[in-house]
């Protein structure tokens, strides 16, 4: 997979291409929601610049991809965690991870490839759903993994 600097919209955008093709197919809902909300201006990009990351993320995983039976394509979770650290600000993971609920969601369909997705960047970035809700209701997060392991005071 091709490198990018870290917090860049080129990253940035390529997680949100791996959104899009998490269920094997991008579908109208999709790019329509991408559309719809202004995604690829959000990044930072234009259009040209977010097809050239689609089309070089394709060709990556034509290269790098596992092949399963089906014929589809798909990346381990190893290879999903490294493009996930090239996004490092919190403030840019939770806007990411916004925008792939979005995506995953626009054909009213939850697959599990995408829902692993969603999972593992939620892992990968320690965000829970409700940190990048659109709600109003106060978010109270259970204690992080390492407050678990500490020994009490």
């Amino acid at each position: 997979m091709r490198n990018y600097p870290s917090n860049s919209p080129e990253a940035a955008a390529r997680i949100v291409v791996l959104a899009l093709m998490a269920d094997g197919t991008v579908d109208r809902s999709e790019t329509q929601l991408l559309e719809r909300q202004e995604t690829i201006r959000r990044l930072g990009l234009d259009h040209e610049q977010f097809d050239k990351i689609f089309y070089e993320f394709s060709e990556d995983m034509l290269t790098k991809a596992q092949r399963l039976s089906s014929g589809g394509l798909e990346l381990d979770a190893k290879s999903i965690n490294k493009l996930l650290d090239e996004i490092r600000d919190p403030a840019l993971q939770k806007k990411i991870l916004r925008m792939m609920l979005d995506i995953v969601n626009a054909d009213r369909r939850l697959t599990a490839g995408e829902a692993s997705l969603i999972a593992q960047a939620q892992g990968n970035w320690d965000l829970d759903l409700c940190e990048v809700s659109d709600s109003s209701i106060p978010c109270h997060r259970s204690p992080s993994r390492a407050q678990h392991s500490s020994p009490p005071a």
